[in-house]
């Protein structure tokens, strides 16, 4: 008996969306080393990035990341996983954020505005400035203030262009300045 041909992509997914584990693994095995070696390029974190594949090809199995049949699945994937470690990011910098605040120093260098700005308000009156901010400009906000990530990673994540993060974010800090003056 000769060697079974090789499945494409689309076969693949697809018998993968039906519980074919056998096609799950070639799947990974496939596309699995590429992320992640292009996802190191991203991020130095061997552990975060790990996880980042981990929580891409789990989201294909579970079907909860959609494949629109005609489009490239390394880019596919890549969008998922790129979108997975910038999540896993920002929770390290929220932990790591969190664990300088409880261990008596606030910031290692000198405090952004928009950080002087949180310690200053009362959480009272932020919470109710950033909730008449309109969705966008929330978004934006906690993106790039809360949760710490760079013009460029806000982007990425809110799938909007550069520039908009950076007009909104303007924006926002303007109403912001507004509200709580």
């Amino acid at each position: 008996m000769g060697a079974e041909p090789e499945q494409s992509d689309a076969e693949l997914l697809a018998a993968t969306a039906a519980g074919d584990r056998a096609a799950f693994e070639a799947l990974y095995r496939r596309y699995g080393p590429w992320l992640a070696t292009r996802l190191r390029y991203r991020c130095p974190d061997a552990a975060l990035v790990d996880d980042a594949v981990q929580e891409t090809f789990l989201a294909v199995w579970r079907g909860s990341a959609r494949y629109r049949e005609g489009g490239d699945v390394a880019g596919w994937l890549w969008q998922i996983g790129f979108r997975r470690l910038v999540d896993a990011i920002r929770g390290q910098r929220a932990r790591d954020r969190l664990l300088r605040l409880l261990a008596g120093r606030r910031w290692r260098t000198a405090p952004s505005a928009e950080e002087e700005l949180l310690v200053g308000v009362e959480h009272g009156d932020l919470a109710g400035a950033l909730a008449r901010l309109s969705p966008e400009l929330r978004m934006v906000m906690q993106a790039t203030v809360l949760d710490g990530l760079s013009t460029h990673e806000a982007a990425a994540l809110l799938g909007i262009p550069v520039g908009t993060v950076k007009t909104r974010a303007m924006r926002a800090r303007r109403q912001l300045r507004e509200d709580l003056a």
